[in-house]
């Protein structure tokens, strides 16, 4: 395959609301049009489960980078959601030197929503909305959010008694009556409840 002269990294997270688990991104290199590609948000499970497979099948290169609920804690959502950005693309240019030998030498990057990554030597553009306006971002919406659903489904084996694999760790009534019930878990992001808890809006 040949590789291409002009690379655009399209980068989107999944995870800056919910009350528990990670904040997690994907960095994604993809030339190939694949039908259907749009915001995640705008997608049925089972449809982005389709199109995360031939995704990552026909990316050029890809990156996933997560922060933790503890880092969430202790740098705030937004710096987290960076660092987690930062993480991914650190990803991608891994996964690119394994497939073609040498590491990304230049590349636009374009990130969701108003803020650049820091720490990133490519060119950066944020673009609002743009998981529904450029196809390398809505490509890496669909790969963050399956990638975050799965480790939620995941921690709901560890956790079962919040129902982690039906509410994904959002503020539903379920998982608010779960954790008034059971107490928070190592998951839980303690600086959203406390916040909510200040405000009198988790019950």
């Amino acid at each position: 395959m040949e590789k291409p002269r002009s690379l655009v990294i399209g980068v989107d997270e999944a995870g800056r609301g919910p009350l528990a688990g990670p904040v997690v991104s994907t960095a994604v290199i993809i030339k190939e049009k694949i039908d259907g590609v749009k915001d995640s948000k705008c997608l049925s499970a089972v449809r982005r489960e389709a199109l995360f497979n031939l995704i990552v099948n026909k990316a050029i290169a890809f990156g996933i980078g997560v922060a933790s609920p503890k880092e969430i804690d202790n740098l705030n959502i937004l710096k987290a959601t960076l660092l987690s950005m930062k993480r991914a693309i650190e990803s991608l240019n891994l996964n690119y030197f394994e497939r073609y030998g040498e590491f990304i030498k230049e590349a636009r990057v374009f990130v969701d929503g108003n803020k650049i990554i820091p720490e990133v030597k490519f060119h950066q553009k944020a673009v609002i909305g743009g998981d529904r306006k450029i196809y390398e971002i809505s490509a890496a919406s669909i790969v963050a959010k399956v990638t975050r659903d799965r480790m939620m489904k995941s921690f709901s084996k560890k956790y079962p008694v919040y129902a982690f694999e039906r509410h994904k760790g959002y503020a539903t009534p379920l998982h608010r009556e779960m954790i008034k019930k059971y107490g928070i878990s190592e998951i839980h992001r303690r600086s959203f409840l406390k916040k909510l808890n200040e405000e009198n809006s988790l019950w």
